[in-house]
Parts: C-alpha cells; structure tokens; sequence
C-alpha cells in the first residue's frame, strides 16, 4: 500500500464562531487546508491555525472559495475567469502571509466547496485557477477530485497534483461528488468511511449511490473538519493506514 495523505479542512470558523475540532484532529492527519477568509477564516484563526498545523508537522495549504460567507462557500456564484484567477490569488497571498510569520512553506492549494465542484467539471475555471497558481507558485500542489477536469488540466500546465478522494461523502456515476442537498451525500459512519477509503486505496475503485464500481486513483484522502465524525473518522482512518 502506497503512503497516502490524510488531509482536513480546517480554520472555518469566523469570528466567535467555532466550526470544527481541529485542534483535536490536528494530530491524526497529514496536510490542512486552512479557510482563507472567503467562505470561512479570519485572520486570528488562520494564524492559529497555521501554528497549531506547525506544531504538529503536518503540511500547509490554502483553500479558496467563492466570496460567500453567508453559504459557507457552498453556492455557484458566476464569476468571470478573471475574477476567479484573482479571488484565488487574493487568499493564496492571504493565507502565505501567515506562513512567513510562522517560518513555515505554504504546501499545497485546495478549492473549497462549489469552487472546487465547478472546477472539477468546468474546465474553464479550472484553468483560472491553474493560472493563479502559476503566477502565485507553480511549486505548490493542487489537491483536486480524483479524475476530474481540474487535475487533467493542472497535470497539462505542469502543475504537480494530488488526487483527493472522500472518505465521509458518497460518489455519482460520473466519480462526482453526490450534492449535499440529497440526503445521502455524507457518510456518517466511521466504519462505512474506513471501508470505502480501504476500497478505493486496495482496489481503486468507489462504490455509487447506485452500486455501481467506477475507477479511482488516489494520493490524499479528506475528511471534513466541520463534521461531527471528523475526530473519528481521522482515528480510524490513520490506525488503518498505519501511520506510525
């Protein structure tokens, strides 16, 4: 079994609002990926995240949304190639300014919520994005849904990729991720996430809402700091893995 990543998205509250447990999932995982003041974050959570994330070794990255706080990043907002190439880089630079007061490298960057789904199926804004990176820097790692349209154009431009996986959401025919507005899309059973992340890793392949097997390639596998099995889930998956 090849070393996979375990990443969280973390930093998403806002405020006096407290939105996950990162503080205790911190050590269970491999790579954050730190809300960055659009849909989420504010500048004392990312910066108490980015030194929680220090402390602990695990790898630093960005995730942009739309500029949707009220909707948590998770509404389409229609958005000019422009437009998304510099809300990117606006929360690219935001977030890397916290790793320079903490001496830490910015590793990889993750679109949040819509933003991700759109570029996952919208090649266009894939390559707005993918254009951010470039002139931003083009050494980061895109953290992208496996087999979508965001990492074939990223693996185009020269851009080094991770595919991602979910362990705590359900997959579409089409290797989409099932909408949240459907009562099926989250899995909220630890050991139903531990079996579906085993599957995709050992056989790489994910079973869909339909029962349908599709293919799957894997590097990193999410889990969600704002669910309440992210703790769990984090736990077990890492015992599975055998990080040591």
């Amino acid at each position: 079994m090849k070393k996979i990543d375990i990443n969280c998205d973390m930093g998403e509250g806002y405020g006096s609002y407290i939105v996950g447990n990162d503080e205790e999932v911190m050590p269970y995982i491999t790579s954050a990926n730190i809300a960055c003041g659009f849909h989420a974050g504010d500048p004392h959570i990312m910066n108490r995240t980015v030194e929680q994330a220090k402390s602990y070794g695990v790898a630093i990255g960005a995730h942009p949304g739309y500029p949707d706080l009220a909707g948590f990043g998770r509404r389409s907002i229609p958005m000019s190639t422009e437009e998304i190439t510099n809300i990117t880089l606006a929360q690219l630079g935001t977030l890397h300014s916290f790793c320079r007061a903490h001496k830490v490298d910015l590793h990889h960057i993750k679109p949040h919520g819509a933003l991700y789904n759109d570029a996952a199926k919208n090649i266009t804004i894939a390559h707005a994005i993918i254009k951010a990176i470039k002139q931003f820097d083009d050494q980061l790692i895109l953290y992208g849904l496996a087999n979508s349209a965001l990492i074939e154009a990223a693996i185009e431009a020269g851009i080094r990729v991770a595919s991602e996986v979910f362990a705590d959401r359900t997959y579409e025919n089409d290797g989409s991720l099932t909408p949240r507005s459907q009562p099926n899309a989250v899995i909220s059973n630890v050991n139903e996430c531990v079996e579906q992340a085993r599957r995709m890793i050992n056989d790489k392949q994910v079973l869909t809402v339909t029962g349908e097997l599709i293919p799957i390639d894997v590097d990193t596998i999410c889990i969600h700091g704002d669910s309440p099995h992210a703790l769990s889930i984090a736990q077990a998956l890492r015992n599975m893995l055998n990080f040591n």
